[in-house]
């Protein structure tokens, strides 16, 4: 598979799979956290299907398309631990967090969702949903939509 095919079906299924966890957690408390703006994309999506919730988000800088800038008060800029440890410690609980963070680098990327899962777990509302590219630890793994190969992208729900 080429690296665009590749790329087409990354973006199917964060397009099915924030639609599917959108309407999964509508009876569950909390705001909604994108880990990774990157371009900007799925923060977009997220804005359109998940219109009744503050939606925050961490990157390490700031370099999003125009149209795509989270509002100040909700971008956390910096590195993952310390941004996710802010929310933590202001009691913020997320119902739905998309996990977009990587380097590129496979071995890199799953180092870095194990090390950044303990801080997700104490982040997520009971019952709350984690949409990943990148296996986690500490959640319970469950079944996407059908639409989505079960191992190009992951889902996992909170205790």
């Amino acid at each position: 598979m080429s690296r665009l095919e590749s790329m087409r079906r990354r973006l199917t299924a964060q397009i099915d799979g924030i639609n599917w966890a959108a309407a999964k957690i509508t009876d569950i408390p909390g705001d909604v956290l994108e880990m990774g703006l990157g371009n900007g994309r799925s923060y977009d999506h997220l804005r359109q299907e998940v219109t009744d919730r503050r939606i925050w988000v961490i990157d390490r800088i700031l370099k999003c398309h125009p149209s795509c800038v989270p509002p100040e008060p909700d971008f956390l800029e910096g590195e993952a631990e310390p941004m996710m440890q802010r929310l933590i410690d202001d009691g913020h609980k997320m119902a739905l967090a998309h996990y977009d963070f990587g380097y590129g680098i496979k071995e890199r990327d799953v180092e870095e969702g194990a090390r950044l899962s303990p801080l997700i777990v104490q982040l997520m509302s009971s019952g709350g949903l984690v949409l990943s590219q990148q296996p986690l630890v500490g959640l319970t793994q469950i079944v996407g939509p059908d639409t989505i190969d079960p191992e190009r992208y992951l889902f996992y729900r909170a205790a």
